[in-house]
């Protein structure tokens, strides 16, 4: 799968809220009420990576779960599949009113190259 141009990158951003830009992944930070929120959250997403063959890094402070995604088969760069998982993570959150954001788009964001 081909690596996103800058351009591509920033265009996909844009369309995220809450994602922004970290070296070569994007990222972005969900708060949930509790520590046993947050760790449902985990495992909701570790199913759906699961099924995506797409796994983020996870990491878990308290209440705080980032997820940063990148495609390592791509050499750790930014493709399609990073930015068609940033929007489902987004849906899993508020699954069972976890977070209280407005949702995003349900549907893929880039144009699959």
């Amino acid at each position: 799968m081909a690596k996103l141009t800058e351009q591509e990158i920033a265009a996909g951003l844009e369309k995220l809220p809450g994602w922004s830009r970290e070296g070569n992944a994007i990222r972005r930070s969900y708060t949930f009420k509790t520590f046993a929120e947050g760790i449902r959250f985990v495992d909701r997403v570790a199913a759906e990576a699961d099924r995506a063959d797409h796994h983020p890094d996870m990491d878990v402070r308290w209440t705080m779960v980032t997820m940063t995604l990148s495609t390592h088969s791509a050499g750790g760069g930014n493709t399609t599949r990073s930015f068609c998982a940033a929007p489902a993570s987004a849906i899993l959150a508020r699954s069972r009113r976890l977070e209280a954001t407005p949702p995003p788009t349900t549907t893929c964001l880039m144009p699959v190259r």
